[in-house]
């Protein structure tokens, strides 16, 4: 009879750990970034250096993106007119080049501070 009320208890506590954890990600900075067919919009991306935050990104274009970093090792392709993020833990604070691997003339610098 002491099953029930555990399972509950379990219950209760995972409700709760998944409430926190959702409140946390809406706490956590949202940077966007557009991408249009060459051109990367800003062309100076700040964020915060030690802080969990997400890069909001759009492909506003009519061709397809891809959001890339060599030294972030981060990378995301978008098709046209679709959004997405990436979620960075931390960053410590400096400047990193991003460019678009599908129009390599699309270059940006995210500044971390």
């Amino acid at each position: 009879m002491s099953r029930p009320p555990r399972i509950a208890a379990i219950a209760a506590l995972s409700l709760a750990a998944c409430a926190a954890g959702s409140a946390r990600a809406d706490d956590m900075p949202v940077i966007k970034v557009e991408m249009r067919d060459g051109v990367i919009l800003p062309a100076v991306i700040e964020v915060p250096a030690n802080t969990r935050f997400k890069l909001e990104i759009s492909n506003t274009g009519k061709s397809p993106v891809e959001f890339e970093s060599t030294e972030l090792r981060r990378e995301k392709a978008l098709a046209a007119g679709s959004t997405s993020a990436i979620v960075f833990r931390t960053l410590d604070a400096g400047t990193y080049q991003v460019f678009d691997d599908f129009h390599p003339d699309a270059k940006a610098t995210l500044v971390a501070k």
